[in-house]
């Protein structure tokens, strides 16, 4: 990186989006050293990394952000941290929401406190579009209120305020991303694009919450990764970017999609009840990203194309975390709004 960054903690480097930038990051030869924290909870899948490892620059360490003793010895070795650590399933925030608080507010806290004592020369968190609430028209800005509307969105909020307070109180050089709903390869199959796509290879209802007209802006991961690496290079420290997609679809479009991928059925969707406090809409300016040089490369039938085909050749990959808790977490989530749920029209 020409911002002379030479050894990155990425935090949450297991899961989907930061396995993918640690990726980026090897390949692209953009660090000298790369230290992967990961928790490894459900989310977290250390097959993610497996072909990292080999790699002479590449450490991997099994911890919780939350751990102040853990985080300041691995603070103590790299010039900056890129946090992507995070529990991020609205669903989930609405059953249990006690983890979100720890993870995504302590957590966070633990991290500024390790990047402050260090001197680092950045700290990068990032956060996502739902903190800016429903949006009914028109795209959310950097400097709009944040209108969180789940426990998750909140306590990603209270996450970026701390961030930005740090900036002000101590002169720690954060930047903060919040970029649109994100997919592609190995994410974890709770959330509705790999939901979808697994529960149609096998032939399963998808079920699709309300109308399925809620609106969502979908960006290509790596598209997302190399946003994160421009703003952590050239972003004004103590300031936010937004990372959009340009491609809005409707669930109900993206499920249609999904399915023509796979050349399945409309009648494998269920509209099923809808849950608590959904938003109707996200979207949002990414104006100011775009003066930094980044744009996304990746269009969504070719993005989407590419997700279908990698799910349909990695079921090896996927059929194990369909096994155990996840089962436990989807007949709960599910199965009684799936008794009640009623055809595609």
């Amino acid at each position: 990186m020409s911002s002379g960054l030479r050894h990155l903690l990425v935090t949450g480097g297991a899961g989907f989006i930061g396995s993918t930038y640690a990726r980026q990051l090897l390949e692209g030869n953009l660090v000298e050293r790369l230290t992967v924290l990961d928790k490894l909870t459900y989310a977290g899948n250390p097959r993610n990394l497996d072909d990292l490892r080999p790699d002479p620059r590449f450490t991997f360490v099994q911890g919780d952000i939350a751990d102040a003793g853990l985080v300041d010895r691995l603070a103590a070795e790299v010039d900056a941290i890129v946090n992507f650590a995070a529990e991020s399933h609205v669903d989930r925030s609405i059953e249990a929401p006690e983890a979100f608080i720890t993870t995504d507010v302590f957590g966070t806290y633990v991290l500024l406190e390790a990047a402050r004592r260090h001197g680092h020369r950045r700290y990068l968190q990032v956060s996502t579009d739902e903190v800016y609430g429903q949006v009914d028209r028109g795209s959310s800005v950097e400097t709009d209120p944040l209108v969180p509307r789940s426990p998750y969105a909140a306590s990603k909020a209270a996450a970026d305020l701390l961030v930005l307070a740090y900036h002000v109180t101590h002169g720690l050089p954060v930047v903060v991303t919040r970029a649109s709903n994100t997919y592609g390869p190995y994410q974890y199959p709770e959330k509705v694009i790999p939901l979808f796509v697994t529960n149609a290879i096998d032939g399963t209802p998808l079920p699709l919450y309300g109308d399925g007209l809620q609106e969502r802006d979908w960006l290509w991961v790596g598209d997302h990764c190399a946003a994160i690496s421009a703003v952590l290079e050239r972003g004004e420290p103590g300031s936010v970017y937004n990372i959009g997609g340009t491609s809005h679809l409707t669930n109900l479009e993206l499920t249609r999609r999904l399915l023509a991928f796979l050349d399945q059925p409309l009648s494998l969707v269920r509209h099923v009840p809808d849950r608590p406090g959904h938003d109707r809409r996200y979207s949002v300016d990414d104006s100011r990203l775009r003066a930094l040089g980044w744009r996304p490369t990746v269009e969504i039938g070719d993005g989407l194309a590419r997700t279908v085909d990698w799910y349909r050749g990695h079921e090896d990959w996927w059929r194990p975390l369909k096994s155990g808790e996840y089962l436990d977490y989807y007949r709960r989530q599910y199965a009684d709004r799936l008794s009640v749920g009623r055809a595609v029209e």
